[in-house]
């Protein structure tokens, strides 16, 4: 915390002096009453523009240590806190206290980051948070719940739509797997066995080779849950390997979060198989808990009354968190009056959060814009080193940034 008042104190007189890009010269971790973690990204202090950008990250496995998951601090090969600091911002992230799903631990976690370390210390004048994933949707549910700690939000291919639609998303496809490919895994969609994870690797292989020696099965394992793929065959098993591993490694952690089994599919009608009735008759049944429906209701879903600004975005090819949960949303938003503060912006590739350096930066561009009116958009084009430049200048045409900026 000393460290972070002297950053303070000298930042205040130099704001606004700099010129060219910033380079990152400061990183700070430190720990929350919490037991999470958090790092901070600190410019030059000669070229802070005074503002603060707040991640909050995507899924991490239960198992592993906490720590703020490195892998997604970058995208693209270009470095998300690198990138921010040379654009003025501080940049800031927190583990959140526990991993697996963390959607109330991660919403509490990151306000209090910058409630009670930062914002004491460092008095940002413009605090932004984004999010991916799982942090898409703490993200989202801040943008609607805390206006008081955030100015505008940004998130990514997270399932904001209706989060127990996405939980019955893995659940179906693993059901829906089980009945095409009876014992390859064992256990079931919501009794997951030790060996399931512990040899992952194996039956990733094994369900691989099943997907390609039985393509009719495949196919309409794909055509019921309406999943994407391409063209190119080696994303079927992408799409069913995506989904089945949340299934697989998400659901032991997800009982114990939020109190319950929150999987239901008792009076589901699938379609899309070559025996619909066969498929509906034969396919396993099961009853969500109570407490566990409860929770998720209360805790987890979007309202859509948004308190500030939001752009989010999302591949329209998602497996894993399908891209319906924009449209969703929409809707939540035109029947909470706030249709006006969300900004979407597809994009159209296939894969989980999927998205290049350029996507991302536009769609920040876009999150300023929206909140001061201001352009980003010649800074980040100068700041940035090719290809990234043309990736950007792309991305803010396929969003109209560019004119919405004039």
């Amino acid at each position: 915390m000393r460290f972070l008042l002297r950053i303070a104190v000298c930042a205040s007189a130099l704001v606004g002096l700099a010129s060219g890009a910033c380079v990152q010269t400061n990183q700070t971790m430190g720990a929350q009453s919490s037991g999470a973690v958090y790092v901070l990204y600190m410019p030059e202090l000669s070229c802070w523009n005074g503002n603060l950008v707040v991640f909050a990250h995507g899924y991490v496995e239960s198992d592993l240590p906490i720590g703020v998951p490195a892998n997604q601090l970058s995208i693209g090969g270009l470095s998300l806190p690198a990138t921010f600091n040379q654009l003025g911002y501080a940049f800031a992230a927190s583990s959140f206290r526990k991993n697996g799903l963390a959607i109330k631990e991660g919403f509490s976690d990151t306000a209090d980051l910058v409630q009670n370390i930062l914002q004491p210390a460092l008095s940002a004048k413009r605090v932004y948070l984004i999010g991916a994933s799982e942090g898409g949707l703490i993200t989202t549910l801040s943008a609607e719940q805390l206006p008081h700690v955030y100015n505008a939000a940004g998130a990514a291919c997270g399932p904001i739509g209706n989060f127990q639609s996405q939980i019955n998303y893995f659940g179906d496809f693993r059901v829906i797997f089980d009945y095409f490919f009876p014992g390859l895994l064992p256990g079931n969609a919501i009794t997951i066995l030790p060996g399931e994870t512990g040899n992952w690797a194996a039956y990733e292989y094994t369900i691989t080779q099943a997907l390609k020696n039985r393509p009719s099965a495949a196919a309409q394992l794909i055509s019921v849950m309406n999943a994407p793929v391409t063209s190119d065959p080696p994303t079927i098993a992408e799409t069913v390997l995506g989904a089945l591993w949340y299934n697989v490694f998400g659901t032991v952690d997800a009982v114990s979060e939020l109190g319950g089994q929150p999987y239901d599919n008792h009076n589901r009608i699938y379609t899309g198989s070559a025996n619909d009735l066969l498929l509906n008759l034969a396919v396993e049944r099961y009853n969500a808990s109570p407490t566990a429906l409860a929770e998720v209701a209360a805790h987890y879903q979007t309202s859509g009354g948004l308190k500030m600004p939001i752009v989010t975005i999302h591949t329209t090819g998602d497996p894993v968190i399908p891209y319906w949960h924009e449209t969703l949303y929409t809707a939540k938003t035109l029947a909470a009056g706030a249709f006006p503060e969300r900004t979407n912006l597809p994009v159209a590739n296939y894969g989980h959060c999927a998205f290049s350096a350029g996507d991302v930066l536009a769609a920040f561009a876009l999150i300023v814009l929206r909140d001061t009116g201001a352009s980003l958009t010649s800074l980040i084009e100068n700041t940035l080193q090719e290809p990234h430049r043309s990736d950007f200048i792309a991305a803010v045409r396929r969003s109209q940034l560019a004119v919405a900026g004039k």
